[in-house]
């Protein structure tokens, strides 16, 4: 693939002009040579058209930053929000797929901690944060805002409650952007927090009242449910029967049309 296809490509992908594209790839190659080791670099390198290797070429040593700090450094080489640069990485990512061939790009993932997978599977272009938000907002009859508030304060609690392992399976499946509220719970573990106090605390994280916390949880695990497949039976096990009414089995069903839930 030439420096021109590679660029246009992006550009589709995320939306933006061709100038704006040669900027972003820079931002996000010159970013990836940061975290991969000389070695690493260089099985990259070597498949990239000639105009793009420079921005791959480590001298040091590498920096193993997590995926927060890779969209961090992208925004500021590009002069975009984390958001922005969160969906635009992930279309350089998707191209760069295309220019080195599957098997490199695995050899490339396999450097890459598991929580960077929403940039390297293009999700983060392809159903980026706003378009999930956007969904619990509508079973819950919210704005997008409220959405986010309750989201976030969903991810943060439920990431005291289950197991690290399991919160990192949980981030491969969101954007980046939603990453955060996962951190923050799992600094402060509570592995025997009832429904009843998850509840509370996802009240008081949100700003509503607990009535309306518990009415609206279902809808952010019910989208949950239906983004991580099975793997969400590995959070639904972990928690008792007293969650069950929150995990909103069958709620997005009802909006869906799609079968229920039969696992238990």
């Amino acid at each position: 693939m030439d420096i021109d296809r590679f660029t246009t490509r992006v550009a589709q992908l995320a939306g933006i002009d061709r100038a704006s594209s040669q900027r972003v790839v820079e931002a996000v190659l010159s970013t990836l040579a940061e975290h991969l080791s000389r070695g690493e670099a260089a099985d990259v390198l070597v498949r990239l058209p000639p105009e793009l290797q420079p921005y791959l070429h480590t001298a040091g040593s590498p920096e193993r930053f997590g995926v927060a700090e890779f969209v961090h450094r992208v925004a500021r080489r590009d002069g975009s929000d984390p958001g922005t640069a969160e969906k635009l990485a992930a279309a350089v990512f998707l191209v760069l797929r295309q220019a080195i061939g599957e098997d490199e790009f695995a050899d490339l993932s396999a450097q890459l901690p598991r929580e960077y997978a929403p940039l390297l599977s293009g999700r983060s272009v392809l159903d980026p944060s706003e378009r999930m938000l956007a969904r619990i907002a509508s079973l819950n009859d919210t704005s997008v805002e409220q959405a986010r508030r309750l989201t976030e304060a969903v991810l943060e609690t439920l990431a005291q409650r289950i197991a690290p392992g399991d919160v990192v399976d949980l981030a491969a499946r969101l954007p980046v952007q939603l990453h955060q509220p996962l951190r923050r719970g799992v600094e402060s573990p509570d592995r025997r927090m009832s429904a009843r106090k998850f509840v509370a605390r996802v009240s008081d994280r949100a700003g509503i009242d607990v009535e309306r916390a518990v009415r609206d949880i279902p809808a952010v695990f019910a989208v949950l449910r239906s983004d991580m497949g099975d793997e969400f039976f590995d959070i639904r096990v972990q928690l008792p029967g007293d969650y069950w009414p929150l995990l909103g089995i069958g709620l997005a069903d009802r909006k869906s049309g799609k079968a229920g839930d039969r696992r238990g």
